[in-house]
């Protein structure tokens, strides 16, 4: 197994699984998380709790704009 593969199956499974927010920020919470030498639970919890916040930013968004009425 490569270098890259571990990183080309977790893309490729955060996009299977429709985790925009986990795919996009990992890296940056990762390192970020390693300075501060927050755990691998704590590093979880705030990759789920920021892709959590983004969907509902998406949904609230998505509410607030009007529909087209059907033809």
């Amino acid at each position: 197994m490569s270098d890259q593969a571990p990183e080309i199956l977790l893309a490729h499974h955060l996009k299977a699984l429709k985790l925009p927010t986990c795919l996009r920020e990992h890296h940056k919470l990762a390192r970020q998380c390693a300075a501060e030498s927050v755990d691998h639970i704590r590093f979880l919890a705030r990759l789920v709790e920021m892709e959590m916040i983004e969907r509902e930013r998406r949904m609230v968004s998505g509410a607030s704009r009007p529909r087209a009425s059907p033809p």
